[in-house]
């Protein structure tokens, strides 16, 4: 090819290296760490396998582990408690008795008829407590729900056919099915009866049911037919090695589900007794240190533990029933005392101090030193405005001396400030107040401010036509506008008194609040946490440890366990044994600081079955995880974005809100099913949520927003009435911005004549039509309940 312009210019070589020295330098230098790299892992050729090799060997550990936990379940399910099955009818077609028979009958074997819920299968080699929830009861319905293993829904093929059933889940069912669903469901089974006799029909009835039911049960809910007695025995074959779940919540608290309770009298006029409880103790092992939890009736103390012989051993011989033991003394086989030195105290308000605030008496200087100061501040002259009275002149602060001395300068030089003993002298003056209300007028017709025919004619209505007036603006705008936290300014009592605890907030988001500012006296009754997280983190610590404990320290997982629950009000006592004649009273232990009260949390949906309103601070009943009890809450919206939180009203449909209320500490995860309670009437669910988590710091503001309606607009300027209804209250919020409902900004310049009107200056020209706003905010407190517990609800 021919030189010149037209040649061919190739690339230069990309090279990370100036020299031949150099990349051999690097060469060495890699070949060197290779070399060391191969010596570590075993030769040079392995040292490209090792990453891939530690991957194998560490999935390899992961399957062994798993392996082996499994393994260790299967071996102890023969000291493990028995596995309770709760049946769920889901429609008044599904007849949940016939199937709680069939299994009772299929478990005992040839014994007879089964005389217990609970029965130790030699068979089946498993030991199963078979339960039935009563259809329609929604409180059973979630007291079972929380202590199942597997949860079994029954229904009716027949209701596929019947043209006046609702399906195989009536709306009954659906609630029931959606609370399980809020509390956080086990494992789940579905017992389909009433299919045809005929194997075709039978196939195509059971793939429809499935079909169905698919989309309201969990991915890995089993479906099984419950007609004959060798479906149900496929149905428990695969029960017993089948790998249960259960909610994390369950997990972190021993629990006994009780289906006897007895109650014992005190040698005391007190009121009280002592409640004794039996059952298999689950999930931890039970100190008898530790605080306990009745459902429904509140926290107690233990006076002991009896550790009793397991009445349905899966080795018991033929003929022999250790519950028709006459001595039940021979049963026990070791008893737990609680050492009262590290037993946890059932401490729940703090002790309130109403001297803790107060300052101490002061000494005889410094109140000698106080007297000097005050005839000095008598002697001494103060610069003052004019009109200033003596009650007006003694809240004035003064300055400092050098403030005092060039006050004084400039009062001889200008003439513009009074001393007191001249300003009284004036004030008898007419011809000075006459010169100052000229002065004002001809300013305020400088400034073009809006004193014209229209206002001179408000200023001769009555409080019925202004009263009349502002009721037909706030009709007229009602159709378009919507009024949330718009309040009235009382005409009988002035804004700064009816408003006095609210303040203005420049920014919402970014302006501080001091979350210790003025707290109630219900705050000295409460705990707070240091760190929440952390404490959460030693309690469960803390409940390790009891379980690695010796069987001589505290009840073991599995063991049959006879609590003595001390000082129990005897009425309350006998509820809770009326209450489980019917379904299972569950105790659970109680984790450190649990008993105490602080400020809870939790974030709240309204339930879409739930039409009535839900306003805050109305007494609902909060069933959070095992813990029931009573609360006033407090609706709020959750700012992720500030630690300021606007407070709601109502509990609206459609989203979530967070209800805070005064309530025993309690560590999260845990579910809330709110109840709300019926004269009459069993209770409903109103609301579900979870605990968020316990704060009393969180600060929740109630914000109002007063309005008034431009009367006269001038380019940046407006006078605005009926916000405010006395010249006095707009002095008052003067320093405080306001804004318009079509975004303007501005702030208040002064008062216009005495009805309250005032003229204000905005960012941007003000529509007629439009709305002037401020808005005010102050903190607010949850209510204290009047009776924490209520066993009634259950």
């Amino acid at each position: 090819m021919a030189g010149g312009a037209r040649s061919q210019v190739n690339k230069s070589h990309k090279t990370r290296y100036a020299s031949k020295s150099s990349r051999h330098a690097h060469r060495t230098a890699s070949l060197s760490a290779k070399a060391k790299i191969g010596k570590s892992e075993g030769g040079h050729r392995a040292a490209g396998k090792g990453s891939r090799a530690a991957r194998v060997q560490k999935s390899k550990a992961i399957r062994d582990h798993k392996r082996a936990a499994l393994l260790k379940e299967k071996r102890s399910s023969v000291s493990a408690p028995p596995r309770v099955v709760v049946l769920f009818g889901l429609s008044s077609h599904a007849n949940a008795t016939s199937v709680k028979k069939d299994l009772l009958q299929l478990l005992s074997g040839d014994d007879g008829k089964p005389t217990s819920d609970t029965i130790a299968s030699s068979a089946y080699k498993l030991r199963t407590t078979v339960l039935e929830a009563p259809y329609g009861d929604l409180v059973a319905c979630m007291e079972m729900a929380k202590v199942a293993d597997l949860i079994a829904f029954v229904v009716s093929a027949n209701s596929l056919y019947d043209n006046g059933s609702d399906g195989l889940i009536d709306p009954i069912g659906a609630q029931c099915l959606s609370l399980l669903r809020a509390i956080g469901l086990s494992s789940t089974s579905v017992l389909i009866r009433d299919l045809p006799q005929d194997l075709k029909s039978k196939s195509e009835a059971k793939k429809i049911s499935i079909s169905s039911l698919s989309s309201e049960m969990s991915e890995d809910c089993k479906y099984y037919a419950a007609d004959t007695k060798e479906e149900l025995h496929k149905f428990m074959w695969l029960f017993k090695e089948q790998h249960l779940s259960f909610p994390h919540w369950r997990s972190q608290r021993p629990y006994i589900m009780s289906n006897e309770v007895h109650i014992e009298p005190e040698n005391s006029i007190s009121g009280t007794c002592t409640l004794v409880l039996s059952g298999y103790l689950r999930a931890h092992n039970l100190s008898p240190n530790q605080l306990v939890h009745v459902t429904g009736a509140g926290d107690f103390q233990l006076s002991k533990v009896d550790i009793l012989k397991d009445p349905f051993p899966l080795n018991e011989r033929r003929g022999h029933n250790l519950m028709e033991s006459e001595d039940n003394t021979s049963q026990i086989c070791q008893t737990l005392i609680p050492d009262t030195s590290a037993q946890e105290p059932l401490l729940v308000e703090n002790t309130l101090d109403p001297l803790a605030g107060e300052q101490t008496w002061p000494t005889e200087a410094e109140m000698a030193e106080a007297d000097m100061n005050n005839k000095e501040r008598k002697i001494r002259k103060r610069k003052l405005p004019r009109g200033t009275s003596d009650y007006q002149a003694a809240w004035i602060v003064e300055g400092t001396d050098s403030e005092n001395d060039n006050s004084d300068i400039e009062s001889e030089e200008e003439g513009n400030g009074m001393v007191l003993d001249e300003e009284l002298e004036n004030n008898n003056d007419p011809e000075k107040d006459e010169d100052t209300t000229s002065r004002f007028t001809e300013k305020f017709d400088e400034e073009g401010t809006c004193a014209d025919t229209e206002m001179e004619d408000d200023e001769h209505m009555t409080r019925e036509q202004i009263e009349a007036d502002i009721k037909r603006i706030k009709d007229a705008n009602a159709e378009d506008e919507e009024f949330p936290d718009e309040v009235e300014t009382p005409l009988d009592v002035p804004a700064k008194k009816r408003f006095a605890k609210y303040r203005s907030v420049k920014s919402f988001r970014t302006s501080p609040w001091d979350p210790k500012e003025s707290l109630p006296a219900d705050y000295a009754r409460i705990f707070a946490f240091d760190n929440f997280s952390r404490t959460q983190k030693y309690v469960l610590k803390t409940l390790r440890e009891v379980d690695e404990g010796s069987s001589t320290t505290c009840a073991q997982v599995g063991s049959f366990v006879r609590i003595h629950v001390k000082n129990v009000p005897i009425d309350v006592a006998s509820r809770v044994s009326q209450a489980s004649k019917t379904i299972p009273v569950v105790t659970s232990g109680l984790l450190q600081h649990e008993s105490k009260m602080s400020v809870l949390h939790f974030s709240v949906k309204k339930n879409d079955s739930y039409d009535a309103p839900i306003k805050s601070k109305e007494t609902l009943i909060f069933n959070v995880g095992f813990r029931q009890f009573v609360a006033r809450p407090l609706f709020s919206g959750d700012n992720i974005n500030s630690d300021k939180h606007k407070l709601e009203r109502f509990l609206h449909p459609g989203r979530f809100s967070v209800a805070s209320v005064y309530a025993p500490i309690c560590f999260p995860p845990l579910p809330l099913i709110v109840w709300k309670k019926r004269d009459g009437e069993l209770p409903v669910v109103a609301a579900t949520g979870s605990l968020k988590s316990v704060d009393p710091d969180r600060i929740i503001l109630k914000k109002i927003i007063l309005t008034g309606y431009p009367q006269r607009v001038s380019k940046l300027k407006a006078t605005v009435r009926y916000m405010f209804h006395s010249p006095d209250d707009v002095r008052w919020f003067k320093p405080v911005d306001v804004w318009t409902k079509h975004g303007r900004h501005g702030r208040i310049k002064e008062p216009v004549g005495t009805h309250g009107a005032m003229k204000c200056v905005f960012n941007s020209v003000v529509q007629q039509h439009d709305t002037v706003c401020m808005s005010l905010y102050k903190r607010i407190y949850p209510k204290w309940p009047e009776q924490l517990y209520d066993v009634a609800a259950l």
